[in-house]
């Protein structure tokens, strides 16, 4: 899954992207082996303040119609936590997946079943979050432990060493860990000088069961996918 942000102030400044950006990086993700493009219009990075709804979809919009228009087949997914963006994405756009890093509310998980579209819930280390799964039964939903997001860098490894548990859900399980803290704080390194960190930590991710990673780097994380698969072949 391709990381992609029309936002000025995402964490990671080269996933940054302007409205005319947006048809190069998707041509680009594509042929460097992405199976889905993730759009996102409103920062989440620690510190930040969401911008307004309205503002989030003045960016988003554009930028979902343009790969619509020009990668028809390609799949995307919407980084969003708003249920209202997630209800417009959705009747303007059609089926796509809706990556809510929120965690989610009952008002989320209706608009999702109701478009029966596939659902990224990001629990945030909370496991207990999972629960909702016994009420939902969607085989659809996608498990992420929203790392990045559990408390800090230490609750963040805790939480990553638990992944295995999910295999339990038998559903497909996104890590995201693409140039987090997690990885440039402890070696003292920035968003834009932790790329190996962030490799070696998607293989054990993989290792562990992931099954989709979540990336600004396509190509490098295509050839830690490929090593994977030939040591495990």
């Amino acid at each position: 899954m391709a990381i992609g942000n029309v936002t000025p102030d995402s964490f990671y400044a080269a996933s940054r992207l302007t409205h005319d950006k947006v048809l190069e990086w998707a041509r680009q993700a594509l042929e460097d082996g992405a199976d889905m493009l993730d759009m996102g219009a409103c920062s989440t990075r620690p510190g930040s303040t969401p911008v307004d709804e309205e503002e989030e979809w003045r960016r988003l919009e554009p930028a979902l119609r343009t790969i619509k228009e020009n990668f028809p087949d390609a799949c995307l997914s919407v980084d969003t936590f708003r249920v209202e963006i997630a209800r417009r994405v959705l009747e303007q756009f059609g089926p796509l997946i809706i990556n809510d890093i929120s965690g989610g509310c009952d008002e989320m998980y209706e608009v999702v079943q109701r478009y029966d579209v596939p659902y990224i819930l990001t629990f945030r280390g909370r496991y207990e979050k999972l629960d909702v799964l016994n009420v939902t039964q969607s085989a659809k939903w996608i498990l992420d432990p929203g790392l990045g997001f559990c408390g800090g860098v230490e609750a963040d490894y805790a939480c990553l060493r638990r992944i295995d548990e999910l295999k339990a859900y038998n559903r497909p399980v996104l890590v995201g860990v693409s140039r987090k803290s997690m990885l440039y704080k402890p070696l003292g390194l920035t968003p834009e000088t932790c790329l190996n960190a962030t490799q070696a930590l998607q293989m054990y991710a993989l290792e562990h069961g992931a099954t989709i990673l979540r990336t600004h780097d396509v190509a490098a994380t295509r050839q830690t996918i490929k090593i994977f698969d030939l040591c495990n072949s």
